[in-house]
């Protein structure tokens, strides 16, 4: 492993153990050479993904691009990062063990829009005002309709039926 200090490629693994979840090894890292001390992990990868975007475009799979995706769509909102990883790794074991090597980008999208829907409501909407390209405000009605479990047509229709407030009215 290179160290990301000096470059150096002979780096000496101190301490090894599993992560709480099982999924990867955690190494702790040190370069002779600099002394400097770095963090690893190891994850059993089962096949070589390819991600066929939407253009056609083809790409190879990276999980830091996943991880990084859902972490904007949580930023300041208060899940475990244990929660995250979880359904990180979860959304990775589904793509692996699907069988097959391409896979739709929109495959990865749906999969982590069901993910961000059981772990944050704010997560899912944000994600989803993204993914789906959101374009006014009856985008997002529709989206919130299905969280609370409501037709999008009654959530508009009540939203259509409040009556404007008046002037000095508190509530």
């Amino acid at each position: 492993m290179r160290c990301p200090y000096c470059g150096s490629l002979d780096t000496q693994v101190k301490d090894s153990r599993p992560t709480d979840d099982h999924a990867s090894i955690r190494r702790r890292r040190v370069c002779p050479d600099c002394g400097g001390r770095f963090t690893t992990f190891e994850r059993v990868q089962l096949r070589e993904l390819t991600v066929v975007k939407r253009s056609g475009r083809r790409a190879p799979f990276d999980r830091d691009k996943l991880q990084t995706s859902i972490d904007v769509a949580l930023r300041k909102r208060a899940v475990a990062p244990e929660r995250v990883e979880r359904m990180v790794n979860g959304i990775v074991r589904q793509l692996e063990s699907s069988g097959e090597s391409d896979i739709a980008s929109s495959t990865i999208g749906e999969l982590v829009m069901e993910g961000l829907k059981s772990l944050d409501d704010i997560a899912y909407v944000r994600f989803a005002s993204v993914y789906k390209n959101f374009r006014e405000a009856r985008d997002f009605e529709q989206i919130l309709g299905q969280l609370g479990g409501e037709d999008p047509e009654a959530v508009q229709d009540k939203t259509a039926a409040r009556p404007a407030p008046t002037p000095g009215d508190d509530g």
